[in-house]
Formats: structure tokens, C-alpha cells, sequence
């Protein structure tokens, strides 16, 4: 029953982390897998849906980090990227397919930061750590994939 509940919201977690679906299928068995053998040290400090997503999250960094992401984060010196790049309020009607595909389309380095500091509400600071990265290549990648989905939207508004 916990498996068919959330199966559709954690999958989509593992596949916001890594493109590849029967690659983010296997993340999710084996979160799912560490779920099932741990939920007894749940200590309900938190919600239990947020324990499961913070299980999914880390399955999938572990993955990222054995697999793909050490080769793709590139440590960027300080950059003039301002800090001022935001999605417009025109976007905010974009589907979520369309999000996902736009998404699909970052390098794995900026997928990751940006899930990361946008999805699961990191600060930098968390990112770094968890990735093994300084703070400011965090930063940077954040900045540049935001810069990035602006261009790809920008491209998917002249295509339509």
C-alpha cells in the first residue's frame, strides 16, 4: 500500500536527478528498497513523506556521484552572472512536461544543483557538502542553469 501511494511522486524525484529512465527506475527500486528496511528508524521528526523524498534525493546524488556528476560539475571561478536571473511571470503556464523536457536538457551538474537549491530547498552551503563541490561552484551552477532554461524556453517560445 506505501509503495502504490507514493510510487508516482518519489519515481518523479529519481527522474528530476538522472535522465535516464531505466537508470532512475533502478534508484527509485533501491530507495524504495532502503525505505522498506529503515522505516522502522523513522523517529517522526518531520513528516514521513518528507523522509521518504530525502531517501529518494540521496539514492540518486549517491548514483549521480558513482556514475555521471563527478565528470560533470566543473569547479567555475567567480563569475558576473548576476544573482537577478529569474523565470518571468510568463512562464509560471508552462506544463509540467514542458518543464521536464526543458529540465532534461541541462547538463547533469546544473540539473543537480538546481534541483537541489529549487526542489529540496538546499542553501549552497548544503549543496556543496553533499556534492564535494565549494560553495561558489554551487552558486555558479545554479546561476547558469537558470540561464540556460531561460535560453531553452526562450528557443521553445520561437519554435511553437
Amino acid at each position: 500500500m506505501l509503495y502504490d501511494i507514493y510510487k508516482g511522486k518519489l519515481y518523479a524525484i529519481c527522474l528530476r536527478y538522472i535522465k535516464d529512465t531505466a537508470e532512475a527506475e533502478d534508484v527509485f527500486i533501491e530507495g524504495f528498497h532502503k525505505i522498506f528496511n529503515k522505516i522502522a528508524d523513522f523517529k517522526e521528526i518531520g513528516s514521513f513523506e518528507g523522509w521518504m523524498r530525502r531517501i529518494m534525493v540521496n539514492e540518486s546524488l549517491m548514483y549521480l556521484r558513482k556514475n555521471q556528476l563527478k565528470h560533470q560539475i566543473v569547479p567555475i571561478p567567480d563569475t558576473d552572472i548576476a544573482d537577478e536571473i529569474v523565470l518571468s511571470e510568463d512562464d509560471n503556464s508552462l506544463e509540467f512536461n514542458e518543464i521536464m523536457a526543458v529540465m532534461d536538457r541541462l547538463p547533469v551538474g546544473y540539473r543537480t544543483v538546481f534541483n537541489l537549491y529549487v526542489f529540496e530547498d538546499m542553501k549552497h552551503r548544503e549543496i556543496a557538502e553533499h556534492l564535494g563541490i565549494s560553495i561558489n561552484t554551487s552558486k555558479s551552477q545554479y546561476l547558469l542553469a537558470k540561464k540556460k532554461i531561460l535560453e531553452l524556453l526562450e528557443m521553445n517560445k520561437i519554435k511553437s
